[in-house]
């Protein structure tokens, strides 16, 4: 078997060479690991002989992940809310008027809100919102292209050819989720969504669940959720904390908005998991929240602690308050109910966005090969 090769050299001198000189004399140092990293692997690629059409899928998929981030990046400090929906929802269904009031009370609460950028749910958020608070991730299909009048020719529209990178901008750039009734374009972004956070492959996240009070839609789905899922132990029973069903537009801002009470944002760091806080949790606090939760950790022990050195080196939010624990990595949905326990024994209340939030769990692509 071979050894292998650190994912940052190409293995060829002269061509590593050439990168290097290339790096130096474009942007700034800051990434070079990571540019290169890129680098090496489109050489990797070429040198492979790999099929031309799979070539054009890693093109255009750089291109559309390069078209979301000028896109969401002169709002990046701002807090974002996607909505998810029916293309088809009539605007005199009530699930429309919902998502419109929705949108409305989310902008006053400084909230943007990031949609579909199509019909149905999705221009009833943007319409509640505004337009100057509203993204559109328009997707190219042979029967809907067109971004709806009210997000057409916004700098704030992306368009994608791809499912999957409009699916990674959605779950990237949001900070909370509103799934409203729709088809198997709805049903499809809430399962992965769930099965992300699920799993860790996202940080912990807000999800409501928004329909009318007559309506059936996500009470049966629900059902399906139990009665197929989990009474078969098929998923555990802390993933049903992995969302909320409300009726109520207000209740359900009041849902997301609150889950950054005192809770900010979440950091891994070697072997531990770094909350960060908005104000300190007392002793008493923190003693109700081990004995409540001391089947996450490893130790069995969550603690107050400083700002590590890499959040330091990377000025990421080192002045704000911190606890610290040994995640065994075992059930995200316990994990998403000690966020709202953490807010709970806090007595914060917050009825505004949160600027800056800043969720990382990814490991660094530096130290890996391939």
């Amino acid at each position: 078997m071979n050894t292998p090769r650190h994912r940052l050299a190409f293995g060829d001198p002269q061509i590593d060479q050439l990168i290097t000189q290339a790096l130096a004399s474009v942007g700034s140092d800051h990434n070079d690991d990571l540019v290169r990293a890129l680098l090496v692997t489109a050489f990797d690629m070429d040198a492979a002989d790999i099929d031309r059409l799979e070539l054009k899928i890693a093109a255009q998929t750089l291109v559309e992940m390069y078209g979301a981030w000028k896109t969401f990046s002169p709002h990046r400090t701002s807090a974002k809310v996607s909505v998810f929906g029916s293309a088809r929802t009539p605007t005199d269904h009530p699930d429309y008027r919902l998502a419109v009031e929705f949108g409305h009370i989310m902008a006053k609460r400084r909230w943007m809100v990031i949609t579909g950028a199509g019909p149905g749910i999705m221009t009833a958020g943007i319409q509640g919102a505004g337009a100057a608070s509203s993204f559109g991730l328009n997707i190219s299909l042979p029967f809907e292209q067109d971004a709806a009048d009210e997000i057409a020719n916004d700098p704030k529209l992306a368009t994608f050819k791809y499912f999957f990178t409009r699916k990674l901008a959605f779950m990237k750039e949001s900070d909370a989720f509103a799934l409203f009734p729709g088809g198997f374009g709805t049903l499809d972004e809430t399962f992965e969504l769930l099965t992300l956070i699920q799993t860790g492959k996202t940080y912990p996240i807000p999800v409501v669940l928004i329909d009318h009070e007559d309506s059936t839609y996500w009470t049966n789905w629900k059902r399906f959720i139990y009665d197929e899922l989990l009474e078969r132990s098929m998923i555990n029973q802390s993933d049903m904390e992995l969302f909320h069903h409300i009726h109520d537009p207000v209740e359900a801002a009041d849902r997301l908005c609150g889950f950054y009470a005192c809770y900010h944002s979440l950091r891994y760091v070697g072997d531990q998991l770094i909350i960060r806080l908005t104000s300190e949790l007392t002793e008493s606090d923190l003693d109700q929240l081990n004995c409540e939760f001391s089947d996450l950790t490893d130790n069995g022990l969550i603690t107050p602690v400083p700002a590590t050195k890499q959040e330091v080196a990377d000025n990421d939010h080192a002045e704000l308050a911190r606890i610290g624990l040994k995640f065994n990595q075992q059930s995200f949905g316990r994990l998403v109910k000690l966020i709202d326990r953490i807010n709970e024994l806090s007595g914060c209340s917050e009825s505004d966005a949160r600027d800056g939030l800043l969720h990382d769990v990814s490991p660094d692509p530096a130290s890996e090969t391939l």
